[in-house]
C-alpha cells in the first residue's frame, strides 16, 4: 500500500515504524514544524520526523493543511491512503477526499467514547478498568467517523497515564496493520458511531493539578496517575508546592490531607485514605516517599497536612 503518514509525537511513533516494517510503500510524512525545547530553546524535531528522516523517508512539515499548496502536494504524492495518527492538524474535505482507501486514524479510546484531546488521561482519571484504541475512517468531525476496528485494553489499578499511554501507542501500531491488510482484501466493514453514547475529553490544564483531599481516596489516587506526567498532580505542605507522582489507595483515616502515617507515607482523603509512594518537591528532583521523610527531619505524623 502506497501511504501517506501524518503524525507528530511519540505515540504516533510505532505506527509509523510498523507500517515500514510491514512493508508498504511510505511516501510522505507530514508532521508538526520543529518547536524549541528546553532551557536553550533548542529547535527539535517531533519523534515521528527523527524516525522518518532515519528511514529515509521525505518529511514535510506545512503549517496548514487549509491551502492550495498543501493539497497539491499531498496530491503529488498520490496516496492509496493516508493514515492519520495524533497529528495535530485538521484535515480539509479536499484531502480527505483524495485517496482511494480513504483517510484512517488511530485514536487512543474505544469510541465514542473520549472524543477529543485526552482521551488516556481522562480514561484514567475517570477511573475506567479498560480502554483501547479505535481505527475509523476520517470526516469533518472531531473523531466522528465510521469505526473499522478496535483494540480493548485493561487498565491497572495503579497505572499512570503515560504507562498507558505506551501500551496503546503499541496496541495503535498492530491495528493498523490489520486495517491495512484488510482494505487491500476488500474486508473492512464500517461502523457508524453513536452519538448519544459519545463523551469528550478536552484539553489538560496546569489549573487541574490541585489535589482536593476531601474528595475519595479513589479520586484522589485516579489524579494522580490520570495527570502523570503532566501537568501531574500537587499539593502543598508546609507552605511549598509538591508534586505527587504515584500512589496506592491505602487503609485508614482521619481529617482530609492529614499524614497518619510516615512509613509508608499516607495522607488521609474526605474517604479512605492514598498511600504516596513517589513526590517532587518544588525545585528537586522525584524521589520516593521515604527519602522525602527523612528530610522532614522529626517531623511526626498527624501534625503534617498536604492541602
Amino acid at each position: 500500500m502506497r501511504i501517506v503518514f501524518m503524525g507528530t509525537p511519540d505515540f504516533s511513533v510505532p505506527c509509523l515504524d510498523a507500517l515500514i516494517k510491514d512493508g508498504n510503500e511510505i511516501a510522505g510524512v507530514f508532521t508538526q514544524p520543529d518547536k524549541p525545547k528546553g532551557r536553550g530553546y533548542t529547535m527539535t524535531p517531533p519523534p515521528v520526523k527523527v524516525l522518518a528522516l532515519e528511514k529515509g523517508i521525505e518529511v514535510y512539515q506545512p503549517k496548514t493543511l487549509r491551502d492550495e499548496a498543501a493539497l497539491e502536494l499531498v496530491r503529488s504524492l498520490a496516496p492509496e491512503m493516508i493514515v492519520v495518527v495524533a497529528y495535530g492538524k485538521i484535515l480539509p474535505a479536499e484531502i480527505l477526499d483524495l485517496p482511494a482507501y480513504g483517510c484512517i486514524n488511530i485514536h487512543a479510546s474505544l469510541l465514542p467514547e473520549y472524543r477529543g484531546s485526552s482521551p488516556i488521561q481522562q480514561a484514567v482519571l475517570d477511573g475506567k478498568k479498560e480502554t483501547g484504541v479505535t481505527a475509523m475512517y476520517m470526516d469533518e468531525g472531531i473523531d466522528t467517523g465510521d469505526m473499522l476496528m478496535k483494540a480493548v485494553l485493561p487498565v491497572g489499578e495503579n497505572e499512570t497515564a503515560d504507562e498507558l499511554h505506551d501500551r496503546l501507542s503499541l496496541a495503535g501500531a498492530e491495528l493498523i496493520v490489520k486495517v491495512v491488510h484488510a482494505a487491500q482484501d476488500g474486508t473492512l466493514v464500517r461502523e457508524k458511531q453513536d452519538d448519544s453514547k459519545s463523551s469528550h475529553a478536552g484539553m489538560l490544564t496546569k489549573e487541574m493539578s490541585k489535589i482536593d483531599f476531601t474528595r475519595p481516596s479513589s479520586e484522589v489516587h485516579n489524579k494522580v496517575r490520570g495527570l502523570n506526567s503532566w501537568p501531574s498532580a500537587s499539593a502543598e505542605l508546609c507552605g511549598k508546592r509538591i508534586k505527587i507522582h504515584r500512589t496506592k489507595i491505602a487503609q485508614g483515616g482521619g481529617k482530609p490531607g492529614q499524614v497518619i502515617s510516615l512509613t509508608p507515607l499516607i495522607v488521609a482523603c474526605g474517604d479512605g485514605a492514598v498511600e504516596i509512594v513517589e513526590l517532587q518537591p518544588e525545585g528537586k528532583k522525584k524521589m520516593d516517599a521515604k527519602a522525602f521523610i527523612n528530610g522532614l527531619h522529626g517531623a511526626k505524623a498527624g501534625e503534617l497536612f498536604f492541602c
